[in-house]
């Protein structure tokens, strides 16, 4: 009995031993597996961080896990967008054909219509196409420890020109350069750099498949400046640049940058729910030579929403050497008097533009433009321009956000100091795609 009792205790001690060794080996081969799973967990988010960038506390996404702005201050947010804009254009003129390859051929350029004399023929409609108004911007911002925010920005177009004189033409490339349109950078209410004048109401501009639509009463001019902003009232000194005609037009109008003081704007705009408006003043030097003079004009804007679905965007601008701001320097700045004497010419102009969405795809604009000039016909003779005006009618619609596919008729007119006057008539379509 004592034997077969110890037999059978020596049986249990070894099952039971076994059993201790069978526990080991699972407990190991269960650490084993975490183990993997845990490194196979950690080369998964290497891989992904290394394709799409981790993202950080400010839920932003990254292009890259390294700075994409090596140079630039940590924290600096890049971004980039953009258009790509095609337009087609079909036009009749009734004396004489625009210039091709002019900027008039381009986009509605009032002083580019043709004024003919008795008997003048425009001869049929032509058609032009492009996409030189397609365009790209890059910007930087940062906001340092202290919240002070800083911006660098910079914009271009195509609308640069030929860059060779063999393939920069319609032939056979259509190379294009590249042109600067904006780059400045900003420090909390300042800037300092190149974009729109302080004198131009930017946000008043009517929506167009023209590169501007109502030309003729719009103040339009990009150029370097230093400007402050402070609430609703902005100031700036700009870039100075004199246009002149000269005696009883004797020679071609050419413009002098022997301008010393700076041209001075000021702005103030209030805006809320029902639109905004917008009153600004500029004060100028002109010189050319030793010859000196002044002027001044006021430019009174803004948009009226009469609803979820209209609104009526406006401008009246007047003064005296208001001609290179307005219409894309349809009037000169001053003029010479038979004494050589520098002259301030006078200048008006104005726009109207009704705006209804029919949907939230389509849309429509109803645009009227003119500009104005008080030529003494005893200084300028009677060869310059006194008025041009246009019409605008258009339908846009988008299939989906940030896809455009529109037209417009345009109506323009220039009219001379003689009583000469040209007729532009044309139908210009545009796809445009915003990215």
């Amino acid at each position: 009995m004592a034997l077969a009792q110890t037999a059978k205790e020596q049986e249990l001690e070894a099952r039971v031993a076994q059993l201790e060794r069978m526990v080991e080996q699972l407990l190991a081969q269960q650490q084993q597996t975490a183990t993997t799973v845990a490194e196979t967990r950690a080369e998964v988010t290497e891989v992904r961080s290394a394709q799409a960038g981790t993202a950080p506390a400010d839920g932003k996404p990254r292009i890259q896990t390294t700075p994409i702005m090596t140079a630039a201050n940590a924290g600096t947010t890049f971004s980039y967008g953009g258009n790509i804009k095609f337009d087609t254009m079909v036009t009749d003129t009734s004396d004489g054909r625009i210039a091709d390859g002019s900027a008039g051929r381009l986009f509605y350029l009032p002083s580019a219509i043709p004024v003919g004399g008795p008997g003048a023929d425009g001869g049929d409609a032509y058609t032009d196409q492009h996409a030189q108004f397609s365009r790209f911007w890059f910007s930087a911002d940062h906001v340092t420890e202290g919240g002070q925010k800083v911006k660098a920005y910079i914009e271009a177009d195509m609308f640069g020109g030929g860059s060779n004189a063999l393939l920069g033409n319609e032939t056979a490339t259509n190379t294009y350069g590249v042109a600067l349109r904006h780059a400045y950078v900003s420090w909390n209410e300042w800037l300092a750099g190149q974009t729109w004048s302080n004198f131009m109401d930017v946000a008043a501009l009517p929506e167009a498949v023209d590169f501007v639509g109502p030309t003729d009463g719009t103040i339009f001019v990009r150029q370097a400046q230093l400007r402050y902003t402070k609430g609703p009232w902005s100031v700036s000194i700009e870039n100075p640049q004199t246009t002149v005609t000269p005696y009883l037009a004797a020679g071609a109008r050419f413009n002098t940058g022997d301008n010393v003081l700076p041209d001075l704007t000021a702005r103030w705009t209030t805006k809320g729910d029902w639109g905004h408006f917008s009153v600004a003043g500029l004060l100028r030097q002109f010189k050319w030579l030793d010859e000196t003079a002044t002027g001044a004009a006021v430019s009174v804007s803004g948009r009226f929403n009469m609803g979820p679905s209209d609104d009526i965007r406006y401008a009246v601008n007047a003064g005296s050497g208001i001609g290179r701001y307005l219409a894309f320097g349809l009037g000169s700045d001053v003029v010479v008097d038979a004494s050589g004497d520098l002259d301030a010419l006078d200048g008006y102009g104005a726009f109207v533009a009704w705006r209804h969405a029919y949907t939230p795809k389509l849309r429509s604009n109803l645009m009227y433009s003119r500009a104005e000039f008080d030529n003494d016909k005893a200084i300028t003779g009677f060869g310059v321009t006194e008025a041009a005006h246009s019409f605008h009618a258009n339908l846009i619609y988008s299939p989906f956000p940030k896809l455009d596919v529109g037209a417009e008729l345009i109506f323009g007119q220039r009219f001379l100091e003689d009583d000469r006057e040209g007729d532009l008539t044309r139908l210009h379509t545009h796809i445009k795609y915003t990215f």
